[in-house]
């Protein structure tokens, strides 16, 4: 097996399971991109098998510390293990994400389940390559090995590819979505008691926000006989769960012209009322601090202010004046849920973004709790990349 010698300060010889490409210290065998490599130390130690791409920054992922190929009963093996963990932890078995790349030693591979569709990204160029082996092991760890499961249903057994992510590139990868297996419907699902329409085709990741699943109650708690200003509403859960549980007053704010429309068609499959508004939330927040406006839950939950480390200022200027026009907004008791997918906007980063725009509209406030990652989505201590998400929420406290 061909493979590369890795330099002795490497990060993988430290639990990460990434080599970059300024640790490499030699190849050998001519490896072919999308190859599965061997990975050996100095010393001609095998530290593992992983997928290469000399095209990548990261030019080889460590998928195991043996030797190892990628056939059938690999792909089989790890999803079952990945399905197997989520039922240990009691999450939903028919809304969850199955798999989620490196924290379920499957490097570039994402599975969503809603129901009997799963939504499959392959955002590294070997997983890309063994597309059909990956979407064959889907259907054998879920519909055959547990035909009883689906029933009737197995007819409507569906794998669907978002492969739309910009992060492919980096791969060297097109962009494509599409129907892998089954026949593709818009499905609808209940979130707190609200029914929510999924589009695997258009809608944003895999359809909806897996990740904030378990949020959606916990902001709506505070809602009742509270006016709630959601911004970036995507498809409007945060704004429905909150109208349902009895918030006086609710606007959804977002740019995009077709979650907008997907927000109403929500509102009206389930009777709530919720004032929707197309704009840029920024430009919404600097005219409503100008108009006098107020209101006594906000809810931020942009996308990702930056997807690279060269980003990371711009994004924390982007999140300082974001939290500061809302806190200037809040009633003097009022709540920010405020939550952040930016991978290199760290905890500390973050929290210090919100301490400053604290500072910046003469505020004070109290954290009443903080937000993670749900456990389908696991997080490797050895790996920070598999950690993107986290969150707050703040209570306003009387000036001083």
């Amino acid at each position: 097996m061909a493979g590369i010698v890795i330099k002795p300060r490497a990060r993988i010889l430290h639990g990460h399971d990434w080599v970059f490409s300024s640790e490499v210290l030699k190849v050998f065998g001519n490896p072919v991109d999308g190859d599965v490599i061997s990975l050996k130390d100095g010393k001609d130690h095998l530290i593992g098998s992983a997928i290469y791409n000399s095209k990548s920054q990261i030019v080889a992922r460590r998928f195991s510390r043996r030797r190892q190929d990628l056939d059938q009963d690999f792909f089989r093996r790890r999803i079952a293990q990945a399905s197997e963990y989520r039922d240990r932890r009691n999450i939903d078995a028919k809304l969850r994400r199955v798999v989620w790349s490196e924290s379920d030693g499957l490097p570039g591979v994402i599975i969503d389940r809603y129901g009997n569709d799963f939504v499959l990204q392959t955002l590294t160029l070997a997983m890309d390559m063994r597309k059909d082996l990956i979407v064959d092991a889907i259907e054998h760890v879920f519909c055959r090995a547990t035909p009883k499961a689906f029933g009737a249903a197995l007819q409507s057994f569906c794998i669907i590819e978002r492969n739309d992510a910009p992060i492919r590139k980096a791969e060297g990868l097109e962009l494509r979505s599409g129907v892998l297996r089954g026949t593709s419907s818009q499905i609808t699902i209940e979130v707190e008691g609200v029914e929510l329409e999924v589009d695997f085709l258009r809608g944003h990741k895999t359809g909806l926000y897996l990740d904030q699943k378990h949020n959606y109650g916990i902001v709506s708690h505070y809602a009742r006989d509270r006016r709630v200003l959601d911004c970036f509403t995507n498809q409007g859960a945060f704004a429905l769960t909150c109208a349902r549980a009895g918030a006086t007053e609710v606007i959804g704010i977002e740019e995009n012209s077709d979650n907008i429309s997907a927000a109403k068609r929500n509102a009206a499959r389930n009777e709530l009322k919720v004032d929707w508004l197309q704009q840029d939330v920024f430009q919404f927040l600097r005219g409503a601090e100008k108009a006098g406006a107020q209101y006594d839950l906000i809810i931020l939950d942009p996308p990702s202010f930056t997807r690279t480390r060269s980003g990371l200022r711009d994004a924390l200027r982007g999140y300082r004046e974001l939290h500061m026009r809302a806190f200037k907004l809040l009633s003097k008791d009022g709540l920010l849920a405020t939550f952040s997918c930016s991978h290199h906007v760290d905890h500390g980063a973050f929290l210090q973004a919100i301490t400053d725009a604290l500072v910046d509209a003469r505020r004070s406030a109290r954290r009443l709790r903080r937000f993670e990652q749900p456990p389908d989505h696991p997080i490797l201590p050895t790996i920070p990349e598999t950690e993107y998400f986290r969150g707050f929420l703040l209570e306003m406290m009387p000036g001083r």
